[in-house]
């Protein structure tokens, strides 16, 4: 189950990381309707990426992959509360994301 669950962390948090590395409209939009400068979007995704890459350090060394799915979890738990602030409706995306993150969480720990 821990790789399962971790793999499909991976997939989503590694994808969502390349939006924002690559320079995709998505991230910025969603960037300006939060009221973040754009210039942070490239910042967003090396967190992601980190993540991701922590999450996959975490099949070798336990505690990395806990740490990584500890911070995605607060990374999206931010994302939620920045949809919330600007008063956004949008909440399904985020939410997958910290569901997936949490379980990520979770798998790890009881491993």
């Amino acid at each position: 189950m821990y790789v399962v669950i971790t793999l499909i962390a991976v997939l989503f948090t590694g994808s969502a990381a390349a939006f924002y590395l690559v320079g995709h409209e998505y991230p910025k939009t969603q960037a300006d309707m939060k009221g973040i400068p754009r210039r942070f979007v490239p910042v967003l995704g090396a967190l992601l990426t980190a993540g991701t890459l922590g999450l996959l350090a975490g099949f070798a060394v336990p505690w990395l992959g806990v740490a990584a799915a500890t911070g995605l979890v607060l990374y999206f738990v931010g994302a939620l509360v920045a949809h919330l602030r600007v008063g956004s409706r949008a909440l399904a995306g985020p939410a997958v994301f910290l569901v997936t993150e949490v379980a990520a969480l979770v798998v790890g720990l009881a491993r």
